[in-house]
């Protein structure tokens, strides 16, 4: 099996190269580059075809969720984890919209770094546990269910399929090509859905996901206490 190509890019020396240090210690992973700023980052990752890419939110020149953007319109199946110092609700929901499918506050890396890269080696998307915390609450705020119909029963099962798909970061061509359908097809179930549930932009149909449990979240193990 080849080994899972990781890019690693921060404007920070100490940061990329504390990274770099947590991920090559795993067999099978390797560190295929690094870079300091995002167009650099989406150069490399574009260029070497890297499988999953850490990328700092912000990075000088481009910052993290235009490089996300970049990459995924290039590199559809890369997956993205989004390291940063903020976790407000705001930031969270934008890394949703650009693609990314990992989100981890710089102060956890070293705790969850390994935990949310095999996270996304699996196609499950990653957020420690107050931020997921944080997102379904917002959620549930958001879109209250109604009393006399669960959410989950709005959609077929096909449409729940494709709601699936498209949270782990498919495009409609590759939800298409997943389920033998036409582009054509699959593009009006992807506007069915969205009507249907009155959503509008792909960081809700994220969380509706979620929230249903249509998509994993992984989170890392508790932490041991002591007594």
């Amino acid at each position: 099996m080849p080994a899972l190509r990781i890019l690693v890019a921060d404007d920070h020396e100490v940061v990329r190269h504390g990274v770099r240090a947590l991920l090559e210690g795993r067999p099978g992973w390797e560190v295929c580059a690094e870079a300091a700023d995002g167009r650099d980052a989406v150069e490399k990752a574009v260029q070497l075809k890297a499988d999953i890419v850490i990328l700092d939110i912000g990075m000088p020149n481009l910052n993290g969720l235009e490089a996300t953007r970049q990459i995924l319109r290039v590199l559809p199946q890369a997956r993205i984890l989004i390291l940063t110092m903020h976790e407000s609700e705001q930031v969270v929901r934008e890394v949703l919209e650009a693609g990314a499918r990992g989100f981890l506050l710089k102060s956890d890396a070293g705790r969850d770094l390994i935990a949310a890269v095999e996270a996304l080696q699996r196609h499950k998307t990653f957020f420690t546990s107050k931020v997921a915390e944080m997102v379904l609450d917002s959620f549930l705020k958001s879109k209250p269910r109604p009393a006399d119909e669960p959410e989950r029963e709005v959609l077929t099962p096909r449409e729940r399929e494709i709601v699936q798909l498209l949270a782990e970061g498919k495009s409609t061509k590759e939800v298409a090509v997943a389920l033998g359908l036409s582009v054509k097809t699959a593009e009006t179930h992807r506007s069915n859905i969205m009507r249907k549930l009155n959503l509008h932009s792909i960081s809700e149909l994220v969380l509706y996901a979620v929230r249903n449990n249509i998509v994993q979240v992984v989170q890392p193990p508790a932490e041991k206490q002591t007594v």
